[in-house]
């Protein structure tokens, strides 16, 4: 399990570091990343959108609490 997690961490960092690149938008790789993790990051961008001091805010933050909760679970499954 904490596999996956460190898994999951990886792949959010690499979507993140491409999405700098606007010209790499396409293909198999982008495919893939996103198909894995908007899953994960869309329920949380929806909950996001939904605080008033965010929604004027051009970032997005579903990484960043993506991998908090990731963080919060790899803490929970050691403690268990």
């Amino acid at each position: 399990m904490v596999t996956l997690l460190r898994a999951y961490e990886l792949l959010f960092i690499v979507r993140a570091i491409l999405s700098w690149f606007p010209m790499l938008q396409s293909g198999a790789l982008i495919n893939f990343l996103y198909s894995v993790t908007e899953p994960i990051l869309a329920p949380i961008r929806n909950v996001l959108q939904k605080i008033p001091f965010l929604q004027g805010i051009p970032l997005d933050f579903s990484v960043l609490v993506a991998f908090l909760l990731i963080d919060i679970l790899r803490t929970i499954i050691f403690y268990i």
